[in-house]
């Protein structure tokens, strides 16, 4: 499956500057990362939950989890779960189930970037398949897509004495 037309529509007609490559079959965003000879922290997980019944894109670090109490603060919800991959596929049905790009307006969906992600001058993310990817100026695609900005990822935890 070759990039999405409604993807790349929506690029080209914002005139966003951006560069896609190819690389080999990369089912995880840290096998994006090894696959495009990347930091992690340049890659994005575009991460589609649901939180009282509504569909919102996390967008968070390759190297990072959510953090669900983080998420449902910024969302504004008490409920908040993994959307399930028949949901991803009616939701994204021109891109591959798990490689949905974090771009939500030709979907109709909000997306949140984890302020960690959002700091970082350059962001890398799925194009719609597990083999394309989606290279942009971080300050770029915030002019794109317009993400709130919140905390969502947990901080990583190092030197637990016990």
């Amino acid at each position: 499956m070759p990039l999405s037309g409604r993807i790349c529509s929506f690029l080209d007609s914002h005139h966003a500057p951006y560069s896609l490559t190819t690389h080999r079959s990369a089912f995880t965003a840290n096998e994006v990362a090894s696959a495009e000879h990347l930091p992690v922290w340049e890659v994005a997980k575009s991460v589609v939950v649901v939180g009282d019944h509504k569909y919102y894109i996390l967008v968070i670090p390759a190297h990072r989890h959510i953090d669900w109490r983080e998420a449902r603060t910024a969302l504004g919800v008490r409920n908040l779960r993994l959307a399930t991959e028949m949901e991803l596929s009616d939701l994204f049905p021109d891109c591959e189930v798990g490689a949905n790009p974090p771009i939500g307006h030709p979907y109709g969906l909000p997306v949140y970037l984890d302020s960690e992600l959002a700091s970082e001058s350059r962001i890398t993310f799925n194009a719609g398949t597990h083999r394309e990817c989606l290279h942009m100026n971080t300050e770029d695609y915030r002019k794109l897509v317009h993400p709130v900005v919140a905390s969502l990822v947990r901080e990583e935890v190092s030197g637990l004495v016990w």
